[in-house]
């Protein structure tokens, strides 16, 4: 019951109510129903007048009907609990932990089975963690192990130039944005913080982003120009921004664009909810209107993505996970056959760096 989901079960939870409460006694109602009918005809033929027949029977009633009610509110207020708490629950190992252990049979038998259960869920939510580590482990080492003949090929091409030569760097850059993006995945899956929160120049960062896709905008025929105050500072982790900043100016090129504009501004500075907004705006393909609510959804390609056939639709997912991850915001807005307008907003908060800077 964790996750990404509602946290409520597919299927509802039979209510505990004195309705049912009967049906589910229904075999010791019927029981004491024909005891008593037994009582009613055996003492008249045992010498008992009729109004002492009726008393014994009305006492049989009130002591069957009080247990019976004392019976009902000790398990209501256990089910009723139970039935609470499992609609609301978002983690199956703590519930035992929320309620206490009922003092009847059935209830303890319920209660041992979800600790039981609660214990499973935690053993197996442990051991998948622990997978997901070690795979993500191994994803960084690979990682790390190709940038090497990345780093030797790059290397090679620079000490051969020529046309083939270019080509082949384009391509290699191509899997050099693509192994990034596989390794930046890695690391937002990951509960440990592996980044750090300081004072970055926004317009060296963009224009670092651009430069490390240089090679796929001229082969686009894109061209990026730059509207931010050379002084101006944003909080963010830098390697972080730069991949980004890449993501979208990848996708720009990828869909038509010939222009790419950063703009920087300020927003109620010098109050609690200063910030600075950079816009992205490109002049490509631009976006189908149904598709813009769902461009930051993980796997999502759109129309525009299975028309060029070449989206993976993890370009944006990972940038509005790695903008939440830092505390940024980032905001799409577009218009079919106009282009696009990605926005980021960086809080002033200087919290935010004694919380996460280094």
């Amino acid at each position: 019951m964790s996750g990404h989901g509602t946290g409520e079960a597919d299927t509802p939870i039979a209510p505990f109510t004195p309705a049912t409460y009967v049906r589910d006694n229904v075999i010791g109602l019927a029981a004491f129903l024909l005891a008593l009918a037994s009582t009613v005809l055996i003492l008249p033929a045992l010498g008992v007048n009729s109004a002492g027949t009726l008393l014994v029977a009305d006492v049989l009633t009130l002591i069957a009907l009080g247990a019976g009610f004392l019976d009902y509110r000790r398990k209501a207020a256990f089910y009723h609990e139970l039935h609470h708490l499992t609609g609301q629950l978002r983690q199956a190992c703590v519930l035992p932990s929320l309620i206490a252990e009922p003092p009847f049979l059935d209830g303890k038998i319920a209660y041992d089975t979800a600790s039981r259960l609660a214990q499973l869920s935690a053993e197996e939510t442990a051991a998948l963690r622990d997978n997901e580590a070690a795979y993500r482990r191994y994803v960084e080492l690979w990682i790390h192990e190709i940038k090497t003949p990345i780093a030797a090929i790059k290397l090679m091409l620079a000490n051969n130039p020529g046309p083939e030569s270019a080509k082949v760097a384009r391509e290699l850059e191509r899997i050099e944005a693509q192994v990034d993006q596989a390794l930046y995945y890695a690391r937002s899956t990951s509960v440990e913080r592996d980044y750090a929160i300081r004072e970055v120049n926004l317009a060296a960062v963009a224009r670092e982003a651009c430069k490390r896709h240089s090679r796929f905008l001229i082969e686009k025929g894109c061209t990026p120009a730059f509207d931010i105050p050379d002084a101006m500072t944003v909080l963010a982790d830098e390697p972080w921004l730069v991949f980004i900043l890449g993501q979208v100016i990848v996708n720009a090129a990828k869909y038509g664009a010939t222009a790419l504009t950063f703009t920087a501004r300020e927003e109620e500075p010098g109050t609690s909810r200063g910030r600075t907004v950079l816009e992205v705006r490109d002049n490509g393909c631009g976006i189908p209107a149904a598709d813009v609510p769902r461009v930051f959804e993980r796997g999502f390609t759109g129309q525009v993505g299975r028309a060029h056939g070449s989206a993976t639709g993890m370009g944006l997912y990972l940038v509005a996970n790695l903008c939440a991850s830092m505390g940024l915001h980032v905001g799409l807005a577009s218009e079919e056959g106009t282009g696009t307008r990605v926005i980021l907003t960086f809080p002033h908060d200087r919290t935010r760096k004694e919380l996460f800077g280094a």
